[in-house]
């Protein structure tokens, strides 16, 4: 048998130090870029806490494989949660070689608990990608009519936020018309039914503006308010849209692509229309700014007349003046005729602002003769047929109100 000794099976040894090596197998790391950002889910086995950051485990569930991982100190106060045996999480950080011990380990940045964090990773990336798209750009956002003579709802009809907002549009702005557009909030099925809510009002093409709406909740309520379907639907709406979500959290992505967004639904129907009373304010503000204006015209217009006349009687009186003064009467003739113009135009924009106030004002309709039909949960009836024999109304007139009982219907008698 040869005689084999064991520097024949490892011909041309060239070693190299551990350092070099632990060094190669670092930079075979940080070469991968899988490596340097991932996230990774397991279970926390282990964990102290030193004075250069917190060292731990995390254990594979399903199988036996287990990880070191490390979080520095500086990183500790960016934290969502900080492990804690038993605990389920989600850890984002790079993998590196920890050179002393020849080992590799996890540096970890950021820790989120495993359910709720994974939500919020899953909403964080949807965010991130809608918002590249330029759904949530300010330059995407609509203006709201001054004064919308009509306006859409879109809440649910069994909810509280849909009698804030009707009560809220009545005592501000009670002229205005609103259409409703019931939808689904709360549950799988919402995002569909909102998304077709937006629909009917987009087709119907009568409102001016919407109001999307739901009252308060938790997290898992208002979910479908951070659905890609409704997002894509409030941005790409023809119609401005205002959203009220009742929720003092961070901001849905709803909100975010809204023309507007406000905090509550009661908040989101002020939003909307202008308050009666403070447009009249502003209306009797303009009146007296415009008449001041004019009255100040008119005082510099005499001013220059009278240094004019006074001019033409310190001068000889010749054919050459004749002819200065008659331009000068011509030229003040001119100016009152343009005076009187203005102010007869101001006169005219008052009247017709007075008369828009006045048409708005159901009050003053109902001083004219007409009355105002109500069932008993103060809804108005426009039509004959939502009305029973023995159904009790409210007849509002011009100075109060009566209470009356339907005997007949088109010739029916109870």
């Amino acid at each position: 048998m040869p005689n084999n000794s064991p520097n024949d099976s490892f011909p041309d040894l060239d070693p190299i130090s551990i350092d070099r090596l632990t060094s190669y197998i670092e930079q075979a790391l940080l070469q991968t870029p899988e490596l340097r950002q991932v996230w990774v889910s397991g279970e926390v086995s282990s964990a102290s806490h030193h004075p250069s950051g917190i060292y731990f485990n995390l254990k594979d569930k399903v199988g036996r494989s287990s990880l070191p991982a490390v979080i520095w100190k500086s990183q500790i106060p960016e934290l969502e949660t900080k492990p804690q045996v038993g605990m389920e999480v989600l850890a984002f950080g790079k993998i590196a070689v920890y050179a002393p011990h020849g080992k590799y380990q996890f540096q970890v940045q950021q820790v989120l608990p495993m359910g709720e964090g994974l939500q919020a990773l899953k909403l964080q990336k949807l965010r991130q990608r809608l918002s590249a798209e330029g759904l949530f750009d300010r330059e995407r956002k609509q203006p709201l009519p001054t004064q919308p003579q009509t306006i859409a709802v879109i809440t649910s009809p069994t909810a509280a936020a849909w009698g804030d907002i009707r009560r809220t549009l009545r005592s501000r702005y009670p002229g205005v018309f609103v259409l409703f557009s019931p939808a689904t909030v709360q549950g799988e099925a919402a995002p569909q039914s909102i998304e077709r809510a937006i629909e009917r009002v987009i087709i119907d093409g009568r409102a001016e503006a919407i109001v999307l709406a739901r009252g308060g909740g938790s997290i898992e309520d208002l979910s479908c308010f951070n659905s890609e379907i409704v997002v894509r639907a409030i941005a790409e709406s023809p119609i401005p849209i205002v959203t009220g979500i009742g929720h003092e959290r961070d901001e849905s992505l709803a909100d975010l692509a809204a023309d507007r967004q406000a905090a509550t639904p009661t908040a989101a129907a002020i939003a909307i229309v202008p308050d009666l009373e403070d447009l009249a304010d502003e209306h009797a503000v303009r009146v007296e700014r415009l008449r001041s204006a004019m009255q100040r015209v008119f005082i510099e217009r005499q001013s220059q007349l009278s240094q004019l006349r006074i001019r033409c009687e310190r001068i000889k009186p010749d054919r050459q003046l004749e002819l200065e003064i008659e331009r000068t009467r011509r030229l003040s003739q001119r100016l009152k005729l343009a005076i009187a113009g203005r102010l007869q135009t101001a006169r005219q924009e008052q009247v017709r602002l007075t008369e828009r106030l006045q048409a708005i004002d159901p009050r003053l309709v109902l001083q004219r003769g007409y009355v105002l039909v109500r069932d008993n949960n103060e809804e108005i009836v426009r039509d004959r047929q939502r009305l029973t024999i023995g159904a009790e109304l409210s007849i509002q007139f011009g100075n109060g109100r009566v209470k009356v009982r339907v005997v007949e219907i088109d010739g029916e008698e109870n």
